[in-house]
């Protein structure tokens, strides 16, 4: 039998960018075939060339064992692939038929175009088990069920063969776990698959085979029972990579961030923080774990100034912050530094280029310019070093901030806050969407700032990150503490129960 794809010698550059170098990748029909590399290895790209969004420079694509020139999206659709992108391709305020009809209604019809519509979601549903109210507004659901409207929308338009990109990057476990249960049944009604992923434990736990890219060029392919984590990290690295965090026990010293009773209130008057009350001392993380949407993202943002909060104290070194300092600019200003959970909205402008992203919340330093005027040449010289020291890849700073993958627009935030020496460093979901050499990377730094005394609140949904780097963790749920542990004294069932509100008191 053929195979599904298959794609020869393919090459593709971007200037002197060579992306993909005579890549190789055979795709077996029926299976879940994983692709793993480090930032930058050239996954998405090419990805992005079996989904027509580029041309190749040369090479041959085969879809079942024909010769097909795939030039625009369009292409690869009536060729039976779909394609789920890490950043969703939805649009918010229409309803889930609308959005999945879009660009394939069936004629100037719309009313029966719609009808269709609905009765093939509905045998989607039965098939697949991919259940979801096909009139709820898209803009009013969870990250999962938006992933599966985007996965809806492949199925729709007939896809045999789905491409995910990160597909559980902005997934809380449990939805990761009900993805990898509905790609088992795809894979079961004959579907096949091709899941581009950081994550060596969801390579392990899913995937029929995997392949490694590394530098544009593709160094293996096997199957996945014949392979380890350890294994695959080496060879998407080309080293040694260490998969768990060193750190030394450390003594923490004087409170840096107290919260007292803080309660944070959403523009709709709903309770998103109740009365939370902890402290982080110089030389320690503390990190908090719980399901997204338990109301991390609203107390980190409270916290550093993003929002105001109902009722509470924030003390930094000993001092009340007062309402008329409680802004973004002034916490930033006192030694209280941020990294956002979602480094697209809030962590830099796309359109920018890097080297202005690089900059942002912090143009008015002295050093990078006279006055209001900027010395683009500094601040270009700035972001190189940063970026060779936190191995973006391309190390381009005048390249716009989208067109680097998720993993590099990462690190370069991560590079702007944690180069400026904070006192105390707010940080939201480090590794997200980050290869494991930068995952490396980012928790050695995380331990080298807690160890020179900076005191760090950790926030991520990766329970294993939370546990390997905190000193301390607190558990949320519903926007409440619900509990503390020493790291060394816990285990994931324990925050697991307390993460579903099973408090001390309650148990």
């Amino acid at each position: 039998m053929s195979p599904a794809i298959e794609l020869i010698a393919i090459n593709k550059s971007f200037g002197a960018v060579h992306a993909n170098r005579d890549v190789n990748l055979r795709v077996e029909r029926g299976t879940i075939h994983g692709i793993v590399g480090e930032n930058g290895a050239g996954k998405s790209t090419l990805m992005s060339i079996l989904y027509g969004f580029y041309e190749a420079d040369s090479g041959e694509i085969r879809v079942n064992g024909k010769p097909i020139s795939i030039r625009s999206p369009n292409d690869a659709i009536h060729a039976g692939i779909g394609m789920v992108h890490q950043h969703f391709m939805l649009v918010e305020p229409l309803s889930v038929v609308d959005n999945v009809m879009l660009g394939a209604e069936g004629g100037a019809m719309l009313r029966a175009g719609e009808a269709r519509a609905r009765a093939e979601l509905a045998r989607l549903a039965r098939d697949y088990g991919l259940e979801i109210d096909v009139d709820a507004i898209v803009g009013d659901l969870s990250v999962g069920l938006q992933q599966r409207v985007e996965i809806l929308k492949a199925l729709y338009r007939g896809a045999d063969i789905l491409i995910l990109d990160e597909p559980t990057a902005v997934l809380t476990p449990a939805e990761a776990d009900a993805l990898f249960e509905l790609l088992r049944s795809l894979k079961e009604q004959g579907k096949t698959v091709i899941l581009i992923t950081h994550k060596l434990r969801e390579i392990m736990a899913v995937t029929d085979r995997v392949s490694v890219m590394r530098r544009g060029e593709m160094v293996a392919s096997v199957e996945t029972a014949d392979t380890s984590p350890p294994e695959l990290a080496e060879l998407m690295v080309g080293r040694r990579v260490l998969l768990r965090v060193e750190k030394a026990e450390k003594a923490p010293g004087a409170p840096l961030l107290e919260i007292g009773d803080l309660s944070v209130v959403d523009s709709r008057g709903v309770v998103r923080v109740a009365n939370a009350s902890f402290t982080v001392r110089a030389g320690e993380i503390v990190g908090i774990a719980g399901v997204a949407g338990n109301g991390q993202s609203e107390l980190l943002e409270a916290i550093a100034g993003m929002r105001q909060p109902a009722l509470g104290s924030i003390r930094l070194e000993g001092r009340d912050i007062p309402s008329s300092e409680h802004n973004p600019h002034r916490m930033r200003q006192l030694g209280l530094l941020h990294v956002p959970e979602d480094r697209l909205r809030m962590g830099l402008v796309p359109a920018f280029p890097a080297f202005e992203s690089a900059i942002l919340g912090f143009s008015d330093e002295p050093h990078l310019g006279r006055g209001p005027i900027l010395d683009h040449d500094r601040l270009i010289a700035d972001l190189e070093k940063k970026m060779e020291q936190y191995d973006v890849r391309p190390p381009a700073p005048r390249l716009k901030s989208s067109k680097f993958s998720g993993g590099n627009q990462q690190k370069i935030v991560l590079a702007r806050e944690i180069e400026r020496n904070p006192k105390v460093l707010l940080v939201g979901q480090p590794t997200r969407g980050v290869d494991i050499g930068a995952i490396e990377f980012i928790h050695r730094r995380l331990i080298a700032l807690r160890d020179a005394g900076v005191a760090i609140l950790l926030v991520s949904v990766e329970l294993d990150e939370i546990m390997n780097l905190s000193d301390r963790i607190l558990t949320m749920c519903g926007g409440r503490i619900t509990g503390e542990r020493k790291a060394s004294e816990t285990t994931e069932q324990d925050l697991g129960l307390l993460m579903a509100g099973v408090t001390d008191e309650a148990a």
